[in-house]
């Protein structure tokens, strides 16, 4: 795939678009704490990035099969890039408030749904579906690798540099990415003819039929709903991981400490996305999500209970390899068997399900928890839905698949 070079230009785009994306992570809820000192309107931060998947998910999923992908992926960069323009810019002048905050932290991944929509359809029609497995591990690997770096180097420069300063840098990431995506040669979407003109009820049957697939398919429609458990945990942790840094673990803004726990989830991603082809092939997708739910659950607990910043950062490393283990699997495997024509439907729509759900349900428990009993509560209740997902997981179809022999895939 070295040799390919749309597929170059593709990889490096998302690559540019997420290191900044990873200061913007860090600096984000920093900013939000900082001014304002809440536990609940900092784990707000984390449920915004995820609301919109909710709310905009089926219809994004639905015009992404129909319109031109690249000029979609496009588009948004551009307009996104304005928007995190604006925060440095209010913070130079004194003007930066928390709502203007909260308002930047919806609209920018409300505008990337739509993004993120194209991106799905875009890389099987990319590289050829007997190569995602390949391309997926190839993305979420080289991606971890900023998302473990970047953060620990903004982490490090909050010392000097202000985070409000720092998103600057995010904003010429999607002008960077935006101009990279246009230089890819191949089409991203398949050439089709079109039942109907674009209306409200085409618009309406395409999202049904989406939706008819994913539930129709008994396999998806299991990943799917212990993903969105999954991602109750990982909203709930999330949201209060700089609180639990500040009041548990004494790791406060400007401390290098808060870096390294920022990038030890990504060190997990890293080795999930490399070990995820081989695991597989060898006992197939099904299997794959019945041994990492339940290991993700544990990890999850102690994660939480650790008492210092390296026990911790330790125990989250272990915790994101369980955990994305089930996300990219999921993701690889809805690729794998959703016709091209629903590609960014079904695959959009899996995501509302399990982040744009998930998240934000998780977010508000953690928050609502920790305002009364402490970051640590409020990990731990989303914590407790994920021991219900394994539960659920070990008595529903995938173990009847998991059974079975391993499917032989590209």
């Amino acid at each position: 795939m070295r040799d390919d070079r749309d597929w170059r230009r593709f990889l490096t785009s998302r690559l540019i678009s997420l290191t900044g994306t990873s200061v913007t992570f860090v600096a984000f809820p920093v900013l939000v704490y900082s001014l304002s000192g809440s536990p609940l309107l900092t784990s707000l931060v984390a449920a915004l990035e995820a609301v919109p998947y909710l709310m905009f998910g089926l219809p994004a999923g639905a015009l992404a099969d129909r319109l031109n992908r690249k000029r979609v992926m496009v588009a948004v960069d551009a307009v996104n890039a304005v928007v995190l323009a604006s925060i440095p810019i209010a913070s130079w002048f004194g003007a930066l408030t928390v709502p203007h905050l909260l308002v930047a932290a919806f609209v920018v991944p409300a505008l990337f749904v739509f993004f993120d929509a194209a991106d799905f359809g875009a890389l099987p029609t990319l590289v050829g579906r007997d190569r995602i497995a390949m391309a997926n591990s190839a993305l979420w690997s080289t991606s971890t690798v900023v998302e473990t770096v970047v953060p620990l180097a903004a982490a490090a420069l909050f010392a000097v540099v202000s985070p409000a300063s720092l998103i600057a840098v995010d904003a010429l990431s999607y002008v960077a990415s935006a101009a990279l995506i246009r230089t890819i040669v191949r089409p991203l979407s398949e050439a089709r003819q079109l039942a109907s003109p674009l209306s409200r009820s085409a618009l309406v049957a395409d999202v049904r039929e989406g939706l008819v697939f994913l539930w129709s398919h008994v396999t998806l429609r299991s990943m799917t709903a212990v993903g969105t458990a999954q991602s109750i945990s990982g909203g709930a942790f999330v949201g209060q991981m700089v609180v639990w840094a500040d009041r548990d673990l004494d790791v406060r803004e400007g401390d290098w400490r808060l870096g390294v726990l920022f990038s030890s989830w990504g060190v997990g991603v890293l080795v999930a996305s490399l070990l995820m082809p081989r695991l597989v092939r060898r006992i197939g997708a099904a299997r794959v999500t019945l041994l990492a739910m339940p290991a993700s659950a544990l990890l999850c607990l102690l994660t939480t209970l650790a008492r210092g910043w390296v026990i911790g950062s330790i125990f989250m490393i272990i915790w994101g390899a369980a955990y994305m283990l089930v996300v990219i699997n999921a993701i690889t495997y809805r690729q794998q068997v959703t016709p091209e024509p629903l590609m960014s439907r079904v695959n959009t729509t899996g995501r509302m399900l399990s982040f744009g759900l998930g998240t934000p349900l998780g977010a508000l428990l953690g928050g609502l928890v920790a305002q009364h009993s402490g970051p640590r509560a409020g990990m731990l209740a989303g914590g407790a839905v994920l021991a219900v997902a394994v539960v659920f997981a070990w008595l529903s179809p995938l173990r009847r698949e998991g059974a079975s022999p391993a499917p032989v895939l590209p």
